[in-house]
């Protein structure tokens, strides 16, 4: 509520005595820091989920590849493997000597004892092969590999 202050004018004698009154306010207008904070909200909402990235890898091709009819485990061998030695399995980024011991507790309980692998085109044979000697050691025993569909021309 604005208080009223009286102000009264002091100027040669007996003369009129006038009454000003002021105001002031002393509240917070909220009105336009709740707009604010619902558009920041809106912006957050649409951002937040193009903000999410995985792991940038360039599969293969492949003319003959069939489309991938089962749910298994994926373990994807991206190109910073080369220098960093990580790999992913699922959603989670892990290093190369962890692997084997997440895929026996993942693998514990199925019947189905294999995974996908999905790696970069610029990874090595060899590289590849030392990722699967790492997945046979987690006790896989089916390894499918992932490849991209040709593209139409």
């Amino acid at each position: 509520m604005p208080k009223i202050q009286s102000i009264e004018s002091g100027g040669g004698g007996g003369r009129r005595r006038g009454r000003r009154t002021a105001t002031s306010l002393s509240e917070i207008n909220v009105v336009p820091l709740v707009d604010v904070m619902l558009v920041m909200l809106v912006i957050f909402m649409v951002t937040a989920p193009m903000m999410q990235r995985g792991l940038d890898v360039q599969l293969p091709e492949a003319r003959r590849a069939e489309p991938l009819m089962s749910e298994r485990l994926f373990v994807t061998v991206p190109l910073a493997y080369r220098s960093e030695g990580l790999v992913q399995l699922g959603d989670e980024t892990l290093d190369i000597d962890v692997l084997p011991e997440r895929l026996l507790a993942a693998l514990e309980g199925r019947d189905d004892k294999g995974v996908f692998l999905r790696g970069d085109s610029e990874i090595t044979y060899g590289e590849l092969v030392s990722v699967i000697d790492q997945l046979k050691e987690g006790g896989v025993q089916d390894v499918g590999l992932v490849l991209d569909a040709p593209r139409q021309r």
